[in-house]
C-alpha cells in the first residue's frame, strides 16, 4: 500500500502526463483541421457559416434619454415607471429631438 505523500507524488505526475497528452493531441487536431482547410480550399465561411458574433447591445445597458423635463432639466429613457413631472400627460411636449 503506497503512502499520502508517494500517491500525491503519482497525482502530481500523471497530472503533468495528462497535460502533456492533451497538449499534442490539440496540436494533432490543428494540423489535421489546417490540412483539411487546405485541401479542400474552404474558407472561414465555409467551416463557420453563421460568422464570428459580434457582442451588441446587451440588456440593462444604458440608453440615451427620450423625454426632458424642460424646468427642471431631468431626463427619462422612457423605460420602467414614469418620474412625476410626465406621469399622465402629453409625453410629446417632452420629447428631446
Amino acid at each position: 500500500m503506497a503512502t499520502y505523500k508517494e500517491l500525491l507524488q503519482q497525482q502530481q505526475a500523471l497530472a503533468i502526463e495528462v497535460e502533456n497528452a492533451r497538449r499534442r493531441e490539440i496540436s494533432d487536431a490543428v494540423t489535421q483541421v489546417r490540412n483539411l482547410i487546405s485541401e479542400f480550399g474552404l474558407s472561414e465561411r465555409d467551416v463557420f457559416p453563421a460568422g464570428r458574433k459580434t457582442s451588441g447591445p446587451r440588456a440593462g445597458g444604458k440608453v440615451p434619454p427620450k423625454y426632458r423635463d424642460p424646468s427642471t432639466g431631468q431626463t427619462w429613457t422612457g423605460r420602467g415607471k414614469a418620474p412625476k413631472w410626465i406621469d399622465g400627460k402629453d409625453r410629446n411636449k417632452f420629447l428631446i429631438a
